[in-house]
């Protein structure tokens, strides 16, 4: 089986996220990014978007998700996203980053990384 990568990088999403008082009253942006192990040649065979990870779909349903719940922790929010993508989606290993910028002064990029999935 192919291992190829269909990524959707840099998805800004207004949320709710955040441990102190001031953070539950506020919308902050997160950024995911992900990567999705996928066999494309069925897809590209086909050409056809049933055949593909049609990462429009994905974002929407992202963008839906991290907009209507609260989180806490960025840790919390990369969880569900990744379930949510391994579940939903047929996507066998996902690699995501989510990115809180300005959770941290001086510090451009701030959040985690997880893997999940088999590659």
């Amino acid at each position: 089986m192919n291992t190829d990568i269909v990524f959707l990088h840099d998805l800004k999403i207004e949320t709710v996220i955040g441990i102190y008082d001031w953070e539950r009253k506020i919308k902050q942006t997160v950024i995911l990014d992900l990567d999705m192990a996928a066999d494309v040649s069925k897809a590209a065979a086909s050409d056809h978007i049933d055949d593909a990870i049609n990462y429009k779909s994905v974002a929407k349903r992202l963008i839906d998700y991290v907009e209507e719940n609260h989180f806490q922790l960025v840790e919390t929010l990369s969880e569900r996203v990744a379930e949510i993508v391994l579940t939903e989606f047929g996507v066998r290993w996902v690699r995501l980053r989510v990115n809180k910028t300005g959770a941290v002064s001086y510090a451009g990029d701030v959040g985690v990384i997880i893997e999940r999935g088999e590659r």
